[in-house]
């Protein structure tokens, strides 16, 4: 199903008109960020605001595909968990045939389009054809979690690297991931995609060495208005997401002891006013 203009319509027909290709058209990957609008770039909002069409993925945001012309064709192809609208070669396929009409083509990606969004397969879908082909990068959600929590990814003493995993295996499975090197104390793993598998991963770690201690963040849509944070260990990672359906992170690591809860911390919560550790517990913003 496709929406030009919020409204559902039929799948959008890829066959070009007459003539062959079209002069004029080009493909922009831009990364929507993680759902607040005022996360965008300037970047990504002036290509936006002058697209033909956006191909938006389903964790874009209303808030955001309002910034596009009101005249722009909007297709949804969102993907939940084995429901897919269309599949990632009908999409590279879609792309490729709009532009090849002449038209201004915004695929529109949650987060950033090189993080976990297949930018990269689009990207080459594009060369391929011949179609020119931007990347416009975004936040992605691991830096809005830990900034919304005040939690730094990276922090002198606790956290000399961070890693981005992917918690989704392709069949659904558990994910392979070199465990030994992610239980190394003193760095961060972000978890993308995870929720499902938290039991397992959590399990993976502690298994490899990674201390049941280790502070460990969940958080689910965030920097939303309904963004929901959840300050717990790795011991208790599990059951910490058990209870939340996404989209969310699993962020595990020493800084994270440094993440707050409360939904006014962007607001300038004074420090002292902070709920120590042990006993934070979820706070819907």
């Amino acid at each position: 199903m496709t929406r030009r203009n919020g409204r559902v319509g039929t799948k959008p027909d890829l066959v070009l008109l007459g003539g062959g290709a079209r002069p004029g058209g080009r493909v922009w990957l831009v990364g929507a960020g993680p759902g607040d609008p005022d996360l965008l770039t300037v970047r990504a909002l002036k290509t936006l605001q002058k697209a033909d069409v956006v191909v938006h993925d389903g964790l874009v945001t209303g808030e955001v595909l309002d910034l596009a012309p009101s005249e722009a064709r909007r297709i949804s192809v969102a993907k939940r968990k084995s429901r897919h609208s269309y599949s990632q070669e009908e999409i590279n396929r879609m792309l490729v045939a709009f532009a090849l009409q002449g038209l201004k083509v915004v695929r529109l990606k949650g987060g950033d389009p090189f993080i976990f969004g297949r930018g990269g397969e689009e990207l080459e879908a594009c060369r391929a054809a011949g179609v020119p082909c931007e990347v416009i990068p975004g936040v992605t959600a691991a830096l809005a979690a830990g900034a919304s929590a005040g939690a730094p990814l990276t922090h002198r003493g606790s956290a000399q690297a961070v890693t981005f995993v992917t918690g989704h295996a392709s069949n659904g499975a558990e994910p392979d991931l070199d465990w030994a090197s992610l239980a190394r104390a003193n760095q961060t793993v972000v978890i993308y995609m995870g929720l499902s598998q938290a039991a397992p991963i959590a399990a993976r770690l502690m298994a490899a060495g990674r201390a049941p201690a280790t502070p460990a963040l969940v958080v689910e849509n965030a920097s939303r208005p309904d963004e929901r944070r959840i300050v717990t260990t790795l011991f208790e990672l599990a059951a910490a997401a058990s209870g939340l359906s996404g989209p969310a992170l699993l962020i595990v690591g020493e800084a994270m002891a440094l993440a707050v809860p409360c939904a006014d911390f962007r607001e300038g919560e004074d420090a002292q006013q902070r709920i120590p550790p042990a006993r934070e517990r979820a706070v819907s913003q």
